[in-house]
């Protein structure tokens, strides 16, 4: 029987929490391994795991995954969550993109100094009201099922909601103009390994604080400022 995937980063959001959430809503179990010193980093290295020099790295199935698009879609078609066909797929790769550029804009947020963060606050919450969440929300009133994709759980759905979850940190009534949206949210939300993940004790993380942005500039040698988009 294979082991559980590992998983390799810090111990916090970035980019590997999508794919905490991928595994989660698949019901699958994983360890994780958090970087912490330079060393860490540097052995990986040295050991030819990190294809690109870089992280996440999964370990699983016998590969040393990099590359977080292609991990997670890996993830997806293991664990039927990538649509029944080509078309379907191809749907899920299209939402998850959008999803993926609206996560851009959260993704650097806490490496922003303090002015800077007021002003992506505002910019995340204007693109998400105004360009994704619009989106979304004529698809599931078009579709007319409980998911975005056919009428079954997908990753579209789940990276949607991860999406959703992160922009009402920054704003909470964001949701406040989408109805669908509104019980989108509630119905995912409620499937067993989602509700799982989303209660207290799981190995979703935190919203990042001054640790874990200090552990990533250490670790990576991040010398210089990001600046908001």
């Amino acid at each position: 029987m294979a082991g559980k995937p590992k998983l390799y980063y810090f111990d916090g959001r970035g980019k590997m929490e999508s794919i905490r959430w991928l595994l989660a809503a698949a019901g699958v179990e994983f360890e994780e391994e958090f970087l912490e010193t330079r060393e860490q980093y540097e052995k990986l290295l040295q050991g030819g795991s990190l294809l690109f020099q870089q992280v996440p790295m999964v370990e699983m199935d016998g590969m040393k995954m990099v590359q977080t698009r292609a991990i997670l879609s890996y993830i997806a078609a293991k664990y039927n969550l990538y649509g029944k066909d080509l078309k379907e797929r191809a749907l899920i790769d299209m939402y998850v993109g959008g999803t993926d550029d609206l996560m851009g804009f959260i993704l650097m947020f806490p490496f922003l100094s303090a002015e800077d963060k007021e002003k992506q606050r505002a910019v995340i919450v204007q693109k998400a009201t105004s360009r994704y969440f619009p989106a979304y929300e004529k698809v599931l009133k078009d579709h007319g099922h409980d998911f975005l994709v056919g009428n079954s759980f997908s990753w579209a759905d789940v990276h949607l909601l991860e999406a959703i979850l992160m922009v009402e940190e920054k704003k909470s009534d964001v949701l406040s103009g989408f109805p669908q949206l509104q019980a989108f949210k509630a119905r995912i939300s409620s499937i067993p390994t989602v509700k799982k993940f989303l209660e207290p004790g799981s190995q979703r993380k935190p919203v990042p604080d001054d640790k874990y942005v200090e552990t990533v500039r250490r670790v990576l040698r991040m010398y210089y400022d990001i600046k908001a988009n």
